[in-house]
């Protein structure tokens, strides 16, 4: 049975959602294939500073998620893989939830949301880079319709990761 997706609306990152994601993400399960721990609130300042930058540029960056309340739950969106290894140069899509919003749908309906836009953006393809025990956003790139290119090896960390890709 499929459920209907909640509301949810993407927004370029302000400089106050710097301090609403580090509060957000401030949690170790969120943080577990993000480095195992929070980071301090300049990164997300930074963060949210370059997002607006790639909107400007590109069309497209990582966008806030705000619920029907006007929370802030997270990010999701698109950027150009930020790295020197794996898929330089492509359009990564990616998303991070607080630990409250997860299982009920919202970083689905936000990923549909970022499809649509990037696309419109004109990208032909985007790839997702996703731990390979993050069961969670597997099973997101899963209900976006990508499939499993790749199997690498994390720099740094030694663990397994999976790029996964879409044709828009």
């Amino acid at each position: 049975m499929n459920r209907a997706l909640p509301v949810v609306r993407l927004r370029v990152p302000t400089d106050e959602d710097a301090v609403a994601w580090h509060r957000v993400f401030d949690d170790p399960d969120v943080m577990e294939f993000h480095g195992g721990r929070s980071a301090e609130l300049s990164v997300y300042e930074e963060l949210t500073a370059r997002q607006r930058r790639h909107d400007a540029e590109h069309g497209f960056c990582l966008w806030t998620m705000v619920d029907e309340e006007g929370r802030v739950m997270g990010f999701t969106g698109a950027q150009p893989w930020p790295q020197d290894w794996g898929p330089k140069g492509e359009i990564e899509i990616g998303w991070r939830l607080g630990r409250g919003y997860w299982g009920k749908g919202y970083v689905t309906a936000a990923a549909h949301q970022t499809l649509e836009r990037v696309r419109a953006a004109g990208v032909a393809e985007v790839v997702a880079m996703v731990n390979a025990r993050n069961g969670r956003s597997i099973a997101v790139t899963e209900r976006l319709g990508m499939r499993l290119a790749d199997a690498f090896t994390i720099p740094g960390s030694g663990q397994e990761g999976h790029c996964y890709r879409l044709a828009l």
